[in-house]
């Protein structure tokens, strides 16, 4: 478990690593800390106005007023270059009221730094020239032999004299260094820039590294560090690590509210030579803004020989882009009015289908009552045909046993005759106990038949007639004489003559029965027999 915890803490910390060092990533994060700029534009505003107010205290001392305009030289140094030579030009003349020399050779120093950023070197090396490097401090001889650096090395740029200018730049450096205490944080940057020149660049970049473990990303310091290890991986090679630490650089730079500053320049250079011109004319004309704004003349003049040229390449590309965008939008155009036109022919042939498929539906609806009633039909055949079977195989056997009474009766006579029985013949002839018992086993076979063709008859017609009017069967009885005309008519005689002469009634009595059942039904009269037709299904 422990050793889980540990694997998950080294992919925890790798992914932070790599986010860290993501140009993509890097990149949104300077555009955020760009569109924030004026936060913190706006905090260094409020150092600067509190200074101000305390400037305009009463009573305030020479020597109070000469430290506040000496702090706000420094706010401004790197801000906006008038108001910095502003309050260093104030600090210079309260110095000589004063008659303080230490002072008079700081303000000196601090105008000539303003004089460095905004590229009046032959006035900065005047004023210099005006100083007593032999009585001042350790920390005024110190800025004394990093501005001489600083200049010269500024004026090497672009001069025809550039060469003796850097060796004076460097004589400065190493006087410089000799001065600095070699566990400084100062002594260490120089030290390393002079590395980098010797071509050195691993030592440089170990110590670079070093005293960037210990310092903030907000810090102005992270800046400077920054800076130079970007100026490292370039010696190497690696621009795409040198594009990286320049944005790191920029950001902190930013936050800072630094606008005299070389990082986001370098990386716009950076950004413009690897094809990513969308940033890169983006930070040149933000650098260009904060050069302008700061008034850092040196700045403004290598950033205005930059940007032409990648507002140029800029520029194409944009109108590169217009024009394949015309392109797209044409060709979308196009391609919708081929769309309009193929979805108007879809809707049609839509409709169309639309309606065939009602048309069809119709169709099939017609077929399905068809279907129906040729169902119902065969339904009605199939049944009609049941029941003249189960009635001709019935009748054949009704007939037979008929016959064999009928042979039985003959012989029951015969013998009568011929043992000269006259008066028993006689009484034989003039009875009707056969003939009724007859009829009633013919109704009995009938009734048994009809119930076994519809076993459900009985209570479907009751359900057909008024509560009060539900036929009640005799005991020994299965249909009675309505059920049983009823039962005719379900069988598709209704003829009342038919029924009356199998019923041994006459057609009146028939009729006369038929009225009386209708009369008690719960259905309409003229629909009654229609609907006896329809009950039950015959039996299996």
């Amino acid at each position: 478990m422990k050793s889980f915890f540990i694997g998950i803490l080294l992919f925890v910390s790798a992914a932070c690593c790599f986010a860290a060092d993501n140009l993509g990533a890097l990149l949104n994060q300077l555009d955020q800390t760009i569109a924030q700029r004026q936060t913190y534009t706006d905090i260094r505003e409020h150092r600067i106005l509190e200074l101000k107010q305390m400037l305009k205290t009463p009573n305030i001392s020479d020597g109070q007023t000469y430290e506040l305009n000496t702090r706000l030289y420094s706010e401004y140094k790197t801000y906006n270059c008038d108001s910095a030579f502003y309050h260093a030009e104030n600090a210079l003349r309260i110095a000589e009221l004063l008659g303080k020399e230490h002072f008079i050779n700081e303000a000196k120093l601090n105008k000539i730094s303003v004089f460095n950023v905004i590229g009046m070197y032959k006035e900065a090396l005047d004023l210099l020239q005006s100083i007593n490097k032999n009585v001042l401090s350790n920390e005024l001889k110190i800025k004394y032999f990093n501005i001489q650096k600083e200049v010269y090395s500024n004026y090497s740029n672009n001069n025809v004299y550039a060469v003796e200018y850097k060796k004076i730049s460097d004589n400065y450096r190493d006087s410089l260094l000799n001065l600095l205490d070699k566990n400084s944080e100062h002594y260490l940057i120089v030290y390393s820039e002079k590395l980098l020149e010797a071509g050195r660049v691993d030592e440089a970049s170990e110590i670079l590294f070093g005293l960037l473990k210990a310092v903030e990303p907000e810090n102005h310091l992270f800046a400077v560090l920054t800076y130079g290890i970007a100026d490292v991986f370039l010696a190497k090679g690696d621009k795409e690590k040198a594009k990286i630490y320049c944005a790191k650089s920029a950001a902190a730079d930013l936050k800072n509210a630094i606008k005299e500053n070389a990082s986001m320049q370098a990386l716009a250079l950076l950004l413009y030579e690897s094809g990513d011109l969308k940033h890169a004319y983006k930070y040149i004309k933000y650098s260009l803004e904060d050069a302008v704004f700061c008034n850092a003349r040196l700045r403004t003049f290598e950033i205005s020989r930059i940007f032409p040229i990648i507002d140029d390449a800029y520029q194409e590309k944009t109108q590169k882009q217009k024009k394949q965008l015309t392109f797209y939008l044409v060709l979308t155009a196009i391609l919708s009015f081929f769309l309009i036109i193929a979805v108007a022919y879809v809707y049609k042939q839509m409709k169309k289908l639309s309606k065939a498929r009602k048309e069809l539906s119709n169709i099939n609806l017609q077929l399905n009552g068809l279907n129906s009633q040729l169902q119902n039909y065969n339904k009605e055949l199939s049944e009609a045909n049941h029941i003249k079977e189960e009635y001709i195989g019935h009748f054949l056997d009704l007939c037979s046993a008929y016959i064999d009474k009928l042979e039985d009766y003959r012989k029951t006579l015969h013998r009568k005759a011929a043992d000269s029985k006259i008066d028993e013949l006689f009484k034989m002839l003039k009875s009707t106990e056969m003939v009724d018992k007859e009829v009633t086993e013919l109704y009995q076979n009938f009734d048994k038949i009809f119930l076994s063709l519809f076993p459900t008859f009985i209570e479907d017609f009751n359900t057909l007639m008024l509560p009060e009017e539900h036929f009640v069967r005799k005991q020994g009885e299965l249909l009675s004489v309505e059920m049983r005309i009823c039962a005719l008519i379900r069988l598709g005689i209704t003829d009342s003559s038919k029924i009356a002469k199998f019923l041994r009634y006459s057609s009146n009595t028939i009729y006369n029965y038929r009225a009386k059942i209708k009369t008690k039904a719960s259905v309409p009269r003229e629909d009654f027999e229609k609907t006896i037709m329809k009950i039950g299904s015959f039996g299996k």
